[in-house]
């Protein structure tokens, strides 16, 4: 029997979504993987409504988005494997991040995207963005150029919890 996918019933073959090459071309999402090109092109920088987005509708309903809209994400280094930061993605920054290959995030305190890197100059090439088994967690896998923290650290998991 063919695997299928728990969110929404389809096999791996069945379930396609919209590449960053051309919004007309699909290509199939394999274990969970959303694959993207190398076409792929900055968006306007306008602020757009949180609400609204232009993400694929077969990716936004395989989401189990929280409350405000946001699914976690984990950034990974693709070389290393090392866990890096966790940030919050709503519909229109995974989309922003599937299309440009930049890390977009929400920001809930400032309630506004932002690109990682775009003031430190610290970027995150986005290599692949992967979906949880429950449908509520992403992780993205980047190459990520300077630190990845805030406070200037490579990661910010720096801090252990000791009884």
């Amino acid at each position: 029997m063919e695997r299928e996918w728990p969110a929404t019933g389809q096999t791996p073959e069945t379930h396609r979504q919209i590449t960053a090459e051309s919004p007309s071309e699909t290509a199939p999402i394999r274990d969970g993987v959303v694959p993207f090109g190398r076409g792929a092109q900055q968006l306007p920088t306008v602020q757009p409504n949180p609400e609204s987005s232009t993400l694929d509708p077969k990716i936004a309903e395989r989401l189990n988005w929280n409350q405000d809209g946001l699914v976690p994400a984990i950034v990974q280094e693709q070389g290393t494997g090392e866990v890096l930061m966790l940030a919050w993605m709503n519909a229109e920054a995974l989309h922003r991040t599937l299309t440009t290959g930049r890390a977009t995030y929400w920001s809930r305190s400032r309630r506004e995207y932002w690109v990682k890197g775009q003031t430190s100059g610290h970027h995150q090439h986005v290599r692949s963005v992967r979906l949880d088994c429950d449908g509520d967690t992403l992780l993205v896998t980047v190459d990520q150029v300077g630190a990845a923290c805030h406070t200037g650290a490579h990661n910010c998991f720096f801090t252990t919890l000791e009884s």
